[in-house]
């Protein structure tokens, strides 16, 4: 059910008092299966597992897999490979294409988006970056693979002196240091000159907000760009940046990515080190990128995952892995041949069925070089979205109290009516639940012992409708939210890596497929998802305004 304006602010109203949350939690614990949730038997729960991470696979992970070229991407999108080499040759500068984006962005011309995916701009601190690396590539001395490539920042991590909301309409205080993740690009040298729109705390997956005019899908101005990691995924799909940040604790990088025609990835749990985050502590978001290709999303892991971060503990939980960087590329030429892809049946009944063979048709075609396609089946699976708004909803609610206390008439009613709601749970019903989530881990790595990667859709439908007359109203749709994270909590309270590629229009909007892979196994998942690309049903037709960098 949709909720605008005054019918969202009195359903807010009602859920403020002791009796109507009784009356609306009824009705949302229906809706999201989390009554079914908790009266799951006993043998569907697991001795409660304190440690968010994955559970490892028994077996060595991937596959033998060939020796190919990386995908040449074919799109109207540039990608850093391409930038890099444009440099190189000396066709084109850092200053230059910086200088590009500058003049798209102050023309206003952000296409179907309408409204800028940027919250703030850095233009002047980027101009000075960009002018050291020419000079850097001038002498053939690049720093990496970031080195004078535009990446724009999702506003939930400090930049020092830039203001941060984190989507919120109560904060817009001013940084007073970098992030650990912003550091790290920083000295890889590459272009931080903007931040982008997130939605209020994270916790919109539309890409709905009522106090900011969020950009638009990429492809239609009446539909959402997906979220939290908005901004970014409007960014990469206009061409602005081949290569964003973003977070993901309930699909956040993997929903704006399918729903703007781009490549995102969730890494493993704390794959990356969150420092520097305004959103806290939670046991299933990380950080991740979105890209125009999957050797952008290389591109940006190489750097941030290889680098350790003194001030988050949890990433110590990382596994002492090497050459990291390596492995990942020649994932991108392994192709998929001897690759074991699980499908669980059950799960992809949910699909919305005009996206159900187009998905499967493509999932064929990895057939056809080589993958073998399983069936899988895991009657858990399907309470995984139940498990994940719990867990990140009531580990938002600890995150936010303090300053719910001193702010809370600036919180949105939609977040205000979902706090009250989440307030209801108590102890032992979030409990239950994450001994259900215990359970799932054990299953998930069983499941992942026998194949190498889980295929599921991105979402369960296109983008949800949301009309630019709605701009600047506060809209809550329950109905959009379980349709954008249906297929996407698994991997999250799992803590394992997953990936989404562009597969196909359906009404003119973009949807996207989705694999996960085994604990700390990225490799897998980029494979696969490179392979998609190299077949060639990931290149979407280019949105209105999303041209190259490289004209």
């Amino acid at each position: 059910m949709r909720l605008t304006g005054l019918s969202l602010t009195a359903a807010r109203r009602l859920a403020e008092t002791p009796a109507g949350a009784l009356i609306l939690r009824k009705k949302v614990f229906a809706d999201y299966g989390i009554d079914r949730l908790l009266e799951l038997p006993p043998t569907s729960r697991a001795p409660l597992d304190v440690h968010p991470g994955p559970r490892e696979q028994t077996r060595r992970r991937g596959w033998r897999g060939a020796d190919l070229d990386v995908p040449q991407p074919s799109s109207a999108r540039s990608t850093a490979a391409q930038l890099r080499k444009a440099y190189l040759d000396g066709t084109t500068s850092p200053v230059e294409v910086l200088a590009e984006i500058r003049r798209r962005v102050d023309r206003g011309d952000f296409g179907n988006a309408t409204f800028s995916p940027f919250y703030h701009l850095d233009f002047d601190r980027a101009e000075e970056a960009a002018k050291a690396s020419a000079d850097r590539y001038s002498k053939g001395q690049p720093l990496g693979p970031l080195d004078g490539i535009p990446v724009p920042i999702k506003d939930q991590h400090l930049m020092e002196g830039l203001p941060i909301s984190g989507g919120s309409a109560c904060l817009n205080e001013m940084a007073a240091e970098d992030a650990h993740a912003i550091e790290v690009l920083r000295a890889a040298g590459a272009l931080l000159y903007a931040k982008t729109h997130t939605t209020e705390w994270g916790m919109n997956p539309c890409g709905a907000c009522g106090h900011m005019s969020l950009p638009r899908n990429v492809y239609s101005a009446n539909h959402g760009a997906g979220g939290s990691s908005t901004g970014a995924g409007v960014a990469v799909g206009l061409g602005l940046a081949p290569v964003g940040t973003g977070s993901d604790g309930g699909g956040s990088i993997r929903i704006p990515a399918a729903m703007n025609g781009v490549f995102g990835i969730k890494p493993t749990y704390v794959r990356i080190g969150r420092s520097g985050d305004i959103y806290g502590s939670s046991s299933v978001s990380t950080v991740g990128p979105l890209g125009a290709s999957t050797e952008d999303l290389v591109d940006l892991l190489s750097i941030s995952a290889t680098v350790d971060d003194p001030n988050d503990p949890t990433r110590r939980w990382a596994p002492a892995q090497r050459d990291l960087d390596k492995r990942w590329r020649r994932a991108l030429g392994r192709g998929v041949e001897g690759a074991k892809i699980g499908i669980p049946s059950a799960e992809w009944d949910d699909l919305d069925a005009p996206l159900q063979q187009p998905s499967l048709d493509a999932l064929k075609q990895l057939e056809a070089d080589g993958a073998q396609l399983v069936e899988i089946d895991e009657p858990l699976l399907g309470h995984a979205p139940a498990v994940g708004v719990l867990s990140i909803g009531l580990e938002t609610l600890a995150n936010v109290a303090d300053l719910f206390d001193q702010a809370g008439e600036h919180f949105s009613d939609e977040l205000r009516m979902m706090l009250a709601l989440l307030d209801t749970v108590d102890a032992g019903e979030f409990l239950a639940a994450q001994r259900t989530r215990a359970a799932l881990k054990i299953a998930t790595r069983d499941l992942l012992d026998d194949v190498d990667l889980i295929a599921l859709p991105t979402t369960q439908t296109t983008a949800f409708d949301y009309p630019l007359a709605l701009d600047g109203i506060g809209i809550a749709d329950d109905e959009a939210v379980r349709t954008m994270t249906r297929f996407n909590f698994l991997a999250n309270i799992t803590a394992l890596p997953a990936g989404s590629v562009p597969v196909g229009l359906h009404g003119g909007l973009p949807f996207g497929l989705q694999f996960i892979g085994g604990a700390w196994d990225e490799a897998s998942v980029l494979a696969v998802m490179a392979h998609a690309e190299r077949q060639g049903w990931t290149a979407l037709e280019a949105p209105r305004s999303c041209t190259s960098l490289l004209r």
